[in-house]
């Protein structure tokens, strides 16, 4: 076991290990603005945070990105219910951002063998794309929240949930026609 990965430290390089750190920038991102404020307060729940973002840098191709994700949607939603924080625009799409990056990277982490060789350009093309869809997503969703600010007072919260649940169900049906074709 120690020798299998002392051959693996040995052929790691640059472009896969910057994805898997990004992948771990990512996670912890996500997990601290999730989290209550309450319960970071310890040096536990962070020792925890960085454990748990960890485990998709080292099975990227496995469920444990979803755990993740998972639990960082639970740990918004105890927050802003059970600890009563506000609900801001900045935090959900902070949040959204931080879940969309986690589970791109990990995708491409999964691609990448640790010791493949990728021209840089590749990896700083595939970012590039990726953080135009994360801030074109900012974007239109901070447009249609105000858009929706004035509408029924604390109702627009509302109907943002339900356009943004229709527009992604909408937008997943339409992926999964066009990928039948």
């Amino acid at each position: 076991m120690i020798g299998q990965l002392g051959g693996v430290l040995r052929r790691l390089t640059p472009e896969p290990v910057l994805v898997r750190a990004a992948l771990y920038l990512a996670g912890v991102t996500g997990l601290l603005v999730a989290a209550p404020a309450a319960l970071l307060s310890g040096r536990g729940a962070l020792v925890l945070v960085g454990l748990l973002a960890a485990i998709p840098v080292l099975a990227p191709g496995g469920r444990w990105v979803t755990v993740v994700a998972l639990v960082a949607v639970a740990g918004w939603l105890v927050a802003t219910s059970r600890y009563g924080e506000p609900v801001t625009a900045g935090r959900v799409l902070a949040l959204g951002a931080a879940l969309y990056l986690l589970h791109s990277l990990a995708a491409l982490a999964a691609a990448l063998p640790h010791d493949a060789v990728v021209a840089p350009g590749a990896v700083v093309r595939w970012l590039a794309r990726v953080l135009a869809v994360v801030l074109g997503s900012a974007l239109l969703s901070a447009a249609v929240l105000t858009a929706l600010a004035g509408v029924g007072g604390r109702g627009g919260y509302l109907a943002a949930t339900v356009a943004g649940l229709a527009v992604a169900t909408g937008l997943a049906a339409l992926l999964s026609w066009t990928a039948r074709r």
